[in-house]
Formats: structure tokens, sequence, C-alpha cells
């Protein structure tokens, strides 16, 4: 009997370890790039803006890697819209919902090709902590980000990504992460 507990203890040490391997490189960055270059003929290195020292905002970039190597994005959210509204009178949220949505650029800064659906790593938190995954829909404010984007390295994709969320919900963030939402790193805007 004490053997078989041991067993079982050891088991689930082992169990453990393992799950925690897995989920020790994941991290959420908030910090924007440093993209402000110094001035030309400058010997000072570019100083950060006040937005740059806190979160990322609505036209910040931030780089994210992806779990295969050669993987890698610059990813920028270019706008925000709340509400987002409908192209059409037969897409519309549902009742007591409305639609917000991020614009988001993807450019493969990476050497391997980035091939994903980018709404599957994409959701929206509001202010009290709750976490909305995406939706389909038409919006008036233009495409949505293909369900199957294939950007080679040195190109980008443009593309409306869509939330429903509760009308009396006020969204705080929206994040991104690569390899529809398994890869390491998120990256995280405050739309507020």
């Amino acid at each position: 009997m004490r053997h078989t507990i041991a067993h079982a203890i050891g088991s689930g040490v082992l169990l453990l370890l393992a799950g925690t391997a897995c989920t020790a490189g994941n991290t959420v960055t908030t910090k924007p790039n440093d993209s402000k270059p110094s001035a030309p003929g400058s010997s000072r290195a570019a100083q950060p803006t006040a937005s740059r020292a806190k979160t990322a905002v609505v036209g910040d970039t931030i780089t994210l890697k992806g779990t295969n190597k050669g993987e890698q994005l610059d990813v920028t959210v270019k706008r925000w819209l709340d509400p987002a509204v409908s192209a059409n009178e037969f897409s519309v949220p549902q009742d007591g919902k409305r639609w917000v949505a991020a614009q988001f650029q993807l450019a493969n800064t990476g050497s391997a090709l980035y091939e994903d659906s980018p709404s599957n790593g994409a959701q929206a938190a509001d202010t009290d902590g709750q976490r909305f995954q995406t939706t389909f829909g038409d919006i008036t404010a233009g495409p949505l980000i293909p369900a199957s984007a294939k950007v080679v390295p040195g190109d980008k994709a443009l593309g409306w990504i869509l939330f429903e969320v509760p009308k009396t919900s006020k969204i705080a963030t929206v994040q991104f992460t690569m390899d529809s939402g398994f890869a390491d790193q998120t990256g995280q805007w405050s739309v507020k």
C-alpha cells in the first residue's frame, strides 16, 4: 500500500512538473516597442514618451514570437471601435449586446511564413475582468481580418477583429496571441 501511494504521489509530482514546464514561458506584454527613432545626426538614443512608459494603447506596436522557429510579428492595434456598426440588417449583435472591434495590422518580421486564423488568438476584457472571444459579422468600418491568413516574411495583413460584448460592459483591453492563442507571448493594449 505504501509503495502504491508513493508511486501515485511521485507520478503526480512528475505530472505537475510537466504541466509547469509547458506554461513557464507564457508572458503578457503590455509595453509597446520604442519605435521613435532619434533625430538624424543625433548622438542621443530615442527617449520613450510618457505613453511608452505605461501600457500599449491604440496605435502602438508590440513584437510577438510564435511557437515555431522564425515566427515573429509586429502587431499593431491601428483603430478601436466601440460600438462597431453592422453593415447589414441580417448580421447584428444579440439582444442586450453590442459589437466592438479592433483593427489589427500583422507585419511578418520573422523568417518563416505566418499561417493562422488571427481572430482565434484575440480576446477583449472589460473593467470587471470578464473576457470575450471573437465573433463574425460584417461592419461598416471595413473588412474583417481573413479567417485564414498566410503572410510571408516582409508582408502584412490588415483587418478588423470583432467581439460581441454586453451593452453594459466597459471594455478596457484587447489581447492578441499568435498560433490561434497557443504561443507563449501575448500582447495587450489598453482601449479605454
